[in-house]
């Protein structure tokens, strides 16, 4: 993220984190096209007025060195024009200030699924392989028939195998709306996977953590 307003990038930090996301920080555009040129990102949020080097030329840098590199503007220049220039010069997005860091969080997504779906169709953990084309599930030499929920859960959880994600985490990711305290739908939909992919001999491979989340875990044990 290479925004040069510190309150704005503490906000963003601080709310994509809890989306799940780590994230890298800049405050003007010669060190974020540093980060950006060096460091191993999957997307990059660039406002484009930024002291030291404007936005723009951080884009050329980005797209000259990393053209497969997303990246998103972020900023107050809304005009037509400053959206068409941009879109031209190579932004696959581009959001206005004042924004909402749940539309922003939904377009990181939208990219960054792009990006994995183009790369790999199938997702694999210990028996358990996922095809993100057919939607198919198979466990071992048994298909495994998923809801499109409870399969949209199961591509979360395996994306994001070995890592423990909260509840909240879960609610945003596949459901796309914030964590209500009263709701069990994460649970409940947990509940129907276990069920659908256990096997005798094999538990589910999904480990509750207590007071914390879930895991995806090939290994995962009785």
């Amino acid at each position: 993220m290479i925004e040069d307003e510190p309150g704005i990038v503490d906000f963003l930090e601080r709310g994509l984190r809890s989306f799940g996301y780590q994230v890298l920080t800049a405050l003007d555009g010669v060190s974020g096209s540093e980060q950006a040129l060096t460091q191993p990102v999957d997307l990059v949020v660039l406002d484009l007025m930024l002291p030291r080097r404007h936005g723009m030329d951080v884009l050329a840098d980005i797209r000259q060195a990393k053209p497969g590199l997303p990246v998103i503007a972020l900023t107050a220049l809304g005009d037509l024009d400053d959206r068409v220039s941009g879109l031209d010069a190579g932004l696959v997005d581009y959001l206005t200030k004042p924004f909402s860091l749940r539309e922003l969080a939904a377009r990181i997504r939208a990219q960054l699924r792009a990006i994995t779906d183009a790369a790999c169709t199938t997702i694999v953990g210990g028996d358990v392989e996922l095809d993100l084309l057919t939607r198919q599930v198979r466990r071992g030499a048994e298909t495994v028939r998923l809801s499109g929920t409870e399969f949209e859960l199961l591509v979360y959880l395996m994306r994001n195998a070995s890592r423990v994600l909260s509840r909240e985490q879960i609610l945003r990711a596949v459901w796309g709306y914030d964590y209500d305290p009263g709701t069990n739908v994460v649970d409940v939909y947990i509940g129907y996977l276990r069920r659908k992919l256990r096997r005798a001999g094999r538990p589910a491979p999904i480990v509750t953590v207590r007071t914390v989340g879930y895991r995806f875990d090939a290994q995962a044990q009785d």
